[in-house]
């Protein structure tokens, strides 16, 4: 894998949120003085912006707001340096601005809170680093599996299939066909035991309209990709 390869598939995890804390800071760090790192940390949060709209809004706990001012008093000037330096590497970016600009309370918020409910799980699908076609968000609670397309373009007379690959199923199973909508609900996980989806694979195969007519991939596997803890 090239450095290039490297600082990109770093940057995806860190933006994906499937980094360990220790390691997340590191990069955090690292994001401040190397370019490269914080340029693709931003492209990668501009792709993944979308996904942020299929988790759910939660409440903050009561008393919460109360004890991130404390922390944020206490720290003072340290969180004011932390921030102007933040800027520094992310001015020019809406999102990323917006990202800075709360990037205290989203840190107390976590800090304080209770561990939630729901586990997320995601999933890049794409060919390289550097083509995601879709991105998928899994609710492992209620096994509710959400598609949205990235750069995937319909193929006239063709239909995507996706398809749960994992050891214990012995061959792929089929999800259904990704509709030509931007955003696909699909179906329900419920008959996957939950360690099989944790640990699963997802890919897209190109098929016959209306999907495989035999239950297993018949065309070309264009993209894939495993699902990951989403950091919470």
């Amino acid at each position: 894998m090239s450095e290039t390869e490297d600082i990109d598939m770093l940057a995806a995890e860190y933006a994906l949120g499937t980094l360990p804390a220790a390691e997340r800071a590191a990069v955090a760090m690292r994001a401040r003085s190397e370019a490269s790192l914080a340029a693709a940390i931003e492209a990668w949060e501009r792709r993944l912006g979308p996904l942020a709209e299929t988790v759910p809004p939660r409440e903050a706990p009561a008393g919460v707001w109360e004890k991130i001012e404390a922390r944020i008093a206490e720290g003072g000037g340290n969180v004011i340096a932390i921030e102007r330096r933040l800027r520094r590497w992310q001015a020019g970016a809406i999102a990323a601005s917006a990202i800075a600009a709360s990037l205290a309370l989203f840190v107390g918020v976590r800090e304080f809170s209770p561990a939630p409910e729901d586990k997320m799980l995601v999933a890049v699908l794409q060919k390289d680093a550097q083509s995601p076609a879709f991105l998928v968000s899994v609710d492992l609670d209620k096994r509710q599996l959400t598609i949205r397309a990235v750069a995937a373009k319909p193929e006239p007379g063709k239909s995507y299939e996706l398809w749960l690959v994992h050891d214990e199923l012995k061959t792929p199973r089929s999800l259904g066909l990704i509709g030509a909508q931007p955003v696909t609900v699909g179906p329900t996980l419920a008959s996957y035991a939950p360690n099989v989806i944790e640990d699963a694979t997802l890919a897209v195969s190109l098929e016959p309209p209306g999907g495989s007519p035999t239950g297993a991939p018949t065309g070309p596997v264009l993209w894939s990709g495993k699902l990951l803890q989403a950091t919470q």
